[in-house]
């Protein structure tokens, strides 16, 4: 008797979508529909449709807990893999100092061009003068609280101390990302001047650690869309079609830069990483998803790690070291951000910015963009120090926070594409050194690298 041919087990999806879709157009089509339901709903007056965001909205951030969740094993059992395989400490000191060399030039150029092209877009704005006035005093009274978060947040200096934690257990609970990176970092040194032995034993521990991480990471990402969706309706409800005169003109005119320069960075990526347009745009875009409906480039990174690996086929170095620093560190979407808030606040506070005060709010927002906390708005937050330093009142962070829902999504997603295309820059002159690294792990750990 003939056997009959097993049914193939059906995955996240496929009585929805065809077999042949792709997770990047599965996720796109779930943003894309939750925030045109969600628009749907703000114009409506349906209480039974008003109340859709209430169900969906605990979905979505379970989702985003979920990936949160994963992060931080991942994170950790990444760079411990990645440090302790690398053949010495010169490679380290290479892929680092090319990656801070790197996130230099790009803050430097994304700061350059926002305070050369943000004078152009807003040139075209007219606040009327009684507007302006009811603006400010509408943002005297509401931004108290904004003032008094921003006044919590750590300057450089304290920064600089916090990176090395003091209890590294605290730092992984409070989110702390990057002084937990240095302390991974520091451990995984540590770890590869033990005993041979010793050290196997423990990375083998680490490696079922990866490998569990990634497991998960896949399951999460495979209700992808639901989650994407979930998230973007309530979002699109709150933000609807309502926004008017000088806040529209911010809101449209910040967002536009940020996908401009993102197209930069797609060049970046092709002309110097030399990715193919249509592939680096496919490992690209579910981390865009995710970082749009998200707000966090954070909760991105497991999405950034799967494509870097089975889409663009990225150096283990790469993965494991620099994307996860680059996640903690480089904000391009802040640099534009940034600048783009303080000319738009000096323009609705009738302050003229000459060259040179231009050229300190560009330095300023360089630096200012490594101590933005990863938190939706964080960018807003920071700003204090850049309206000081251009003569401007801080009461104004109130207004941009109100508003500050969608420019984030844009620089959320301009961050994470800056992300992916730094990686694809530095594989390139890692490439050579590819095959040396990736048999040092295998000799090291006995771990293969695919």
């Amino acid at each position: 008797m003939q056997k009959r041919p097993q049914a193939r087990k059906l995955q996240p999806f496929d009585r929805i979508f065809p077999q042949n879709m792709t997770l990047t157009t599965k996720v796109l089509i779930g943003l894309a529909a939750g925030m045109a339901l969600g628009i749907a709903i703000s114009l409506s007056a349906s209480p039974a449709l008003r109340s859709i965001p209430i169900y969906l909205e605990p979905i979505g951030t379970l989702w985003v807990n979920a990936l949160r969740m994963i992060v931080l094993p991942l994170v950790v059992s990444a760079i411990l893999i990645g440090v302790t395989s690398l053949p010495d400490m010169r490679t380290m000191g290479r892929i680092g100092g090319r990656a801070f060399t790197l996130f230099l030039v790009l803050l430097a150029a994304a700061a350059a061009y926002s305070v050369i092209v943000a004078p152009i877009v807003f040139s075209g704005l007219d606040i009327n003068p009684a507007a302006a006035q009811a603006l400010r005093a509408s943002v005297a009274q509401t931004s108290g609280e904004a003032v008094a978060n921003a006044s919590k947040i750590t300057g450089f200096r304290q920064w600089l101390i916090d990176l090395v934690p003091t209890n590294p257990i605290k730092s992984a609970a409070d989110g702390a990302m990057l002084p937990l990176i240095v302390f991974s970092i520091l451990f995984g040194l540590g770890l590869s001047r033990a005993t041979t032995a010793n050290r196997e034993t423990f990375m083998r521990g680490v490696q079922a650690i990866m490998d569990a991480s990634l497991t998960v990471v896949r399951w999460v990402l495979a209700v992808a869309p639901i989650g994407v969706f979930a998230i973007s309706v309530p979002l699109a409800m709150r933000l609807g079609l309502t926004a008017a005169g000088a806040v529209a003109y911010y809101m449209v005119g910040v967002s536009a830069m940020c996908v401009a320069f993102m197209g930069l960075l797609y060049l970046l990526a092709i002309v110097v990483g030399r990715q193919p347009p249509r592939l680096f745009a496919r490992a690209s875009a579910p981390a865009q998803a995710v970082a749009f409906s998200s707000r966090s480039s954070l909760v991105s990174l497991p999405a950034m790690l799967e494509s870097s690996a089975t889409i663009l086929k990225l150096p283990l170095s790469i993965r494991s070291f620099f994307l996860p620093l680059a996640v903690a560190t480089f904000r391009p979407g802040s640099a534009i951000g940034i600048p783009v808030g303080v000319i738009f606040l000096a323009q609705l506070y009738g302050v003229p910015l000459g060259p040179p005060e231009l050229a300190t709010i560009a330095f300023l927002s360089v630096i200012t963009t490594f101590s933005v906390p990863g938190i939706p708005g964080g960018s807003i937050i920071v700003m204090v120090p850049v309206l000081t330093a251009a003569n401007l009142p801080v009461d104004g962070i109130g207004l941009l926070l109100g508003v500050d829902t969608i420019p984030d999504m844009f620089r959320t997603t301009t961050n994470v594409t800056g992300d992916m295309a730094a990686a694809s820059v530095l594989s390139r002159y890692e490439s050579a050194d590819v095959t040396s690294y990736e048999a040092a792990v295998v000799a090291a750990t006995g771990i293969t690298t695919s």
